[in-house]
């Protein structure tokens, strides 16, 4: 395993929140972080190929299944998960971990998984593209079941918002891909440092108010340690479900992969930017983000350790049809 400088800089990032909450008082993090989510949404659009969405559109079968995990089977999982915690759906931390499980899944880790696991990459690209669009309106939609009414969510109000920051920058991106396109896409690594110091600010302005606002004071250990242990127990739910679903759909080795590593992704990137722009400057923003950053490290490390799993096997089932 490679060392990840964007999690340890985002762990940083909480360290200096604890010591150093005021950051949010000396800079216009607001303004500097809602500037940062256009444009990450408007790069988003630039570098969304649509060769490459063409190519995987033609899968139905992997889109179904990979789609109605992300956006139905997570939610109602967290659904379930209901009972072991005492307030219901008044608690912090189980909106938090539903919040989590209304997430779309992530893009570029999702295509470097499967690529690295030689499964499907078309099919990959295509899914990990569609479930961004689709996680636009569809984690809004969640929430508003249980969110409706509070203080902190107008449905209406976030879905304004999600236009403005979001979706305009995202047809702005799509519309200058036809003359931006290529640059943007030759220039991904580059131009992802902006996203990920976007992120790591809205990490450090969550976790700031958080603190500021002593909400982690209410939390107990033992409510901690129960939130991660929900959290690895829907990932293997989650990924050996669908190994099974995938075996009884009849689905090829590099069609089960693809539908494994893109269905069990949660994007860090989207869970930062929808509490900015659904809950604001919130109290419990940084306790929000709680189960999607435990587990957007736990898929890193797992996703990589069966993508070489993988990978082997594809590389020997290669070799014996070369052999026959």
């Amino acid at each position: 395993m490679k060392f990840n400088g964007f999690i340890a800089a985002i762990f940083l990032a909480i360290i200096i929140a604890y010591f150093l909450p005021q950051g949010n008082d000396i800079l216009p993090l607001k303004t500097i972080t809602d500037v940062g989510i256009g444009f990450i949404f408007f790069f988003y659009g630039l570098k969304l190929s649509p060769a490459e969405f063409k190519l995987g559109f033609l899968n139905y079968k992997a889109h179904i299944i990979i789609q109605l995990t992300t956006f139905v089977v997570f939610p109602l999982l967290a659904l379930l998960c209901l009972p072991l915690f005492d307030t219901g759906t008044t608690s912090d931390l189980w909106i938090a971990l539903f919040f989590f499980a209304t997430l779309p899944s992530t893009v570029s880790s999702s295509i470097v998984m499967v690529s690295l696991a030689n499964g499907n990459l078309p099919t990959a690209i295509f899914n990990a593209s569609l479930s961004g669009l689709i996680g636009i309106f569809a984690t809004p939609i969640w929430l508003s079941f249980f969110l409706s009414g509070s203080a902190d969510f107008e449905f209406l109000d976030v879905l304004i918002k999600l236009c403005w920051q979001i979706v305009m920058p995202l047809i702005l991106g799509l519309i200058l891909q036809k003359f931006l396109g290529d640059f943007a896409r030759k220039h991904s690594k580059k131009l992802s440092l902006l996203d990920k110091a976007t992120i790591i600010l809205i990490v450090y302005s969550s976790f700031s108010n958080s603190f500021t606002s002593n909400i982690f004071s209410s939390v107990k250990t033992d409510d901690l340690l129960k939130l991660t242990g929900i959290v690895v127990l829907l990932f293997f739910i989650v990924y050996f479900g669908l190994g099974l679903a995938c075996n009884l759909l009849g689905f090829n080795l590099k069609d089960k992969i693809t539908a494994q590593f893109c269905g069990t992704k949660k994007s860090l990137v989207h869970g930062s930017v929808m509490v900015k722009v659904i809950f604001g400057n919130s109290a419990n923003t940084g306790l929000l983000l709680l189960p999607i950053m435990i587990y957007h490290s736990l898929q890193l490390i797992l996703i990589a350790f069966y993508a070489e799993k993988y990978r082997k096997k594809v590389l020997c089932a290669k070799t014996s049809e070369e052999t026959l």
